[in-house]
């Protein structure tokens, strides 16, 4: 395994961005005027008045992927666009339905869409994302944009199993961790997954090596989530754009909050009395229970299995024979998400 320095991945996403943000752009256009101001609100290209802001959005990490799963197989990166904005449109979809789901009120230091649209408009931005996710592949000049889409399609329905899981899991104290990882895998790697593999799709590459890279991606998901997971807790604000122990404010099953609840240690039963408790919860309090998750294990599990994650990424990407330059800007994302700062 040989990782590339993450110090690169910040470059790599800018090239991402001016490779796929015109067309990801003329997609959102495509809805509605009140879906579409919706929709440039969230991706931070306008305000809520509907002026254009300066800046680059979210990370693009995904439509990173796409592009260099097509150059991994020797296509241009053009060849990728499509899938690029196929997958950024499903995250943002994802993205706009959680922070109503999960009663979020703040994405990237500013309010989230249905705090500042309402609920209704919220939901359909995201539908309408979602739908052209699809069109924007159908659209494609490729010959296999039919079976691009339908990589697509399996990877939505996994996201969408994803986050139903993880809804489940607020009423319930014995999830296990291999329930968690699974959620994890359908919510996060799932997507991971497709982006990684879209544009080899695209590109017309081999059953073979699509699922070599789909597999990068799978694992390269969960570990990506693992690592978001203690971000959830032990991450700083002014880095997440959330406030502190935001998922212990939430009472979330994440990964390191369900290895501690399952170590059968004092620090694990002290914690799962604490979320039981259904009264409010003050800074005292969730300070504790960040320190009850760490005393029984969950944080070190959940670095743990980031690791191991990782290893496996880079285990599915050294099967193939993959071009130096597009190996390096694929190890250097790797890097980069497990390795956000905490």
């Amino acid at each position: 395994m040989t990782l590339a320095d993450a110090s690169i991945a910040p470059a790599v996403l800018d090239r991402a961005r001016e490779a796929s943000r015109p067309a990801l752009r003329v997609a959102t256009a495509r809805l509605e005027p009140p879906l579409a101001r919706v929709a440039a609100y969230h991706m931070g290209w306008a305000d809520e008045a509907g002026r254009e802001l300066p800046g680059n959005g979210g990370k693009a990490l995904r439509p990173a992927l796409a592009l260099l799963s097509a150059e991994a197989v020797g296509a241009p990166t053009a060849v990728g666009v499509p899938g690029a904005v196929a997958v950024e449109l499903v995250h943002n979809f994802s993205l706009i339905h959680d922070d109503l789901m999960d009663g979020d009120e703040e994405r990237r230091h500013r309010p989230t869409a249905w705090k500042v649209f309402g609920p209704g408009l919220a939901v359909l931005a995201g539908d309408g994302l979602l739908v052209l996710a699809e069109q924007v592949l159908m659209d494609a000049d490729e010959a296999d944009g039919d079976r691009a889409a339908r990589l697509l399609t399996e990877a939505t329905a996994r996201l969408i199993d994803g986050q139903s899981q993880d809804l489940s899991f607020e009423a319930r104290l014995d999830v296990t961790v291999e329930e968690c990882l699974t959620m994890a895998g359908n919510k996060t790697g799932a997507l991971l997954a497709c982006a990684s593999a879209i544009g080899a799709a695209l590109a017309g590459a081999d059953e073979r090596t699509v699922q070599a890279l789909y597999g990068f991606g799978h694992h390269l998901g969960v570990a990506f989530q693992a690592v978001d997971d203690l971000l959830g807790i032990w991450g700083r604000p002014e880095v997440t754009g959330k406030p502190a122990w935001n998922d212990l404010r939430r009472r979330k099953k994440s990964v390191p909050v369900v290895a501690a609840l399952a170590s059968d240690t004092t620090a694990g039963r002290e914690l799962a009395r604490i979320y039981t408790d259904e009264g409010p919860r003050n800074e005292e309090g969730l300070a504790l229970a960040a320190r009850l998750v760490e005393e029984a294990g969950g944080r070190a599990r959940t670095e743990t299995e980031a690791a191991r994650r990782l290893e496996q990424a880079m285990a599915c990407l050294d099967s193939l024979d993959v071009p130096q330059g597009t190996y390096t800007d694929l190890t250097s994302l790797a890097a980069f998400t497990t390795t956000r700062e905490l």
